[in-house]
């Protein structure tokens, strides 16, 4: 892969564009895994929980969307969790057989875009709305939402390493 790490020595404007350098890089580091496997594996789990690359990829998509739509802006947001099987918190993400690859792929890059937009235009000390997604507790600024995005990111690229070194496809950075 020639996904360029955003190595901590290369200067940047602020904080928000380091947020943006290495939440492209876990980005488009996932979507390069994934579209390199062949569509059987895309769709095959390898690993005891169940879950496949595609449905780690749609996972993302709404990961972004509940913390940044619906959660910072505030948003509503008819199914959050479009991503499960069902609305419960503890079910398994799912895709359907007619999702592909490209349209989950190009869901995230646009989630991704509205993402960036959002932290381009907003200080990151800027509290969310607040909302269902907080479930009673008071919203996060938009610093550590981001925060928490980058390390969902990071620990899913990790696991999606592993993933397609099983399936004989590239590894690590």
């Amino acid at each position: 892969m020639s996904i360029e790490f955003p190595a901590p020595t290369v200067p940047a404007a602020d904080r928000a564009d380091v947020f943006l350098d290495y939440l492209g890089y876990f980005r488009e580091t996932v979507i390069a895994k994934v579209a390199a496997l062949p569509e059987a594996d895309r769709r095959t789990s390898r690993l005891p929980s169940g879950w496949t690359p595609l449905e780690l990829v749609k996972h993302l998509r709404h990961m972004e969307r509940r913390w940044i739509e619906w959660g910072f802006q505030g948003a509503p947001i008819p199914d959050p969790w479009a991503d499960r099987e069902n609305a419960r918190l503890d079910a398994r993400w799912h895709v359907d057989p007619t999702e592909t690859a490209e349209s989950l792929i190009a869901g995230l890059r646009a989630q991704a875009r509205h993402t960036d937009e959002v932290v381009r235009t907003t200080d990151l000390a800027t509290v969310g709305r607040p909302g269902p997604r907080w479930d009673g507790a008071p919203p996060a600024t938009l610093e550590r939402i981001l925060f928490h995005m980058f390390q969902e990111y990071a620990r899913h690229a990790g696991h999606l390493d592993i993933v397609a070194e099983l399936a004989g496809g590239a590894t690590g950075e």
